[in-house]
């Protein structure tokens, strides 16, 4: 729609009017579809899960039928990217009615849903694009096989590490926020998409900051996730999404890597004295705030995303 326009007329304010419009339509959307959502029941076993009782959940359902609205109506819409959109409503959903459900999807079921949308990210991907990235400074070309199973683990890994990072307010979309940031400067042909990205997050941060009103829930990160790694391998520089993501891999990563090698080994005290999340230890066990965790975690990401885009 506006893309094709602006393709013509590059004069035009494109990117000014999509975070203007994506803030603007998120808000309201959020302030007046909002007081629909379920309530929070609160998490048993979650540091501070009680105070997470009683405020609105599932925000990500709203947040993502914005995000695929306004992109349909302000970047290019192709096949492609039709099939992208799609697969992440679809992350959307698993995880809103995962949220919703009387009984908690378990894992396996899950797992199998995360599995179908990373193979059809990656699928998608290569059907439409080469399978060049920058390694180093040069370009490479991967062999399309290794390429499918390296993508969905991208893709998979983004989904648990982005999902695992949201028990804090503000943190999940104030990291997700500088990782597509620093991503969006390294490669500019899907970067309207991103614009559309960073306006859903900033709009829903108004509802999030501590002490919060709102939780996007499952819904949102794990959309989030897909689009992510789906961005990074748009910028054909997927290897990026180690340091410009490692505050959420640090948070979310250690203790999906703590509980693989537990089940694997049965050795009940790997790790023991660290509290996984990561940002669960440094509340409960170091007596950080909730504010101190997202403001030094959010430092911390920035900092490495800026050293990092420098030596470049």
């Amino acid at each position: 729609m506006l893309y094709d326009y602006w393709k013509n007329h590059q004069d035009f304010p494109l990117r000014t009017i999509i975070i203007v419009c994506t803030v603007i339509l998120t808000f309201a959307a959020l302030k007046v579809f909002g007081r629909k959502l379920p309530r929070d029941k609160g998490r048993e076993f979650a540091v501070n899960g009680e105070l997470s009782q009683g405020k609105l959940r599932g925000a990500g359902l709203i947040m993502f039928s914005v995000f695929v609205l306004c992109s349909a109506i302000f970047t290019k819409m192709d096949t492609q990217q039709i099939i992208n959109l799609g697969l992440i409503f679809a992350a959307m959903m698993t995880g809103y009615l995962d949220d919703s459900a009387k009984e908690p999807w378990g894992e396996l079921r899950k797992g199998i849903c995360d599995l179908v949308i990373a193979g059809g990210i990656t699928a998608n991907f290569i059907y439409h694009n080469n399978l060049s990235i920058m390694f180093f400074g040069d370009v490479v070309t991967v062999p399309t096989p290794l390429y499918a199973v390296l993508g969905v683990i991208l893709v998979w890994v983004s989904i648990n590490v982005v999902n695992c990072t949201d028990g804090v307010d503000g943190l999940c979309a104030s990291l997700s926020l500088a990782t597509v940031f620093f991503l969006m400067q390294v490669y500019q042909p899907y970067v309207e998409t991103a614009f559309v990205m960073l306006g859903v997050l900033a709009a829903y941060l108004w509802f999030n900051a501590s002490p919060s009103s709102m939780l996007m829930g499952d819904a949102g990160s794990r959309a989030i996730g897909v689009y992510i790694a789906l961005f990074a391998m748009q910028c054909r520089q997927p290897l990026l999404f180690l340091p410009f993501a490692a505050v959420m891999i640090l948070d979310g990563g250690l203790g999906l890597f703590k509980l693989t090698v537990i089940r694997v080994t049965r050795k009940k005290d790997f790790m023991s004295r660290l509290r996984t999340p990561l940002h669960d230890h440094f509340r409960k066990n170091l007596g950080w705030s909730d504010s101190q965790v997202v403001t030094r975690f959010v430092i911390f990401q920035l900092v490495l995303c800026t050293a990092v885009f420098m030596a470049l």
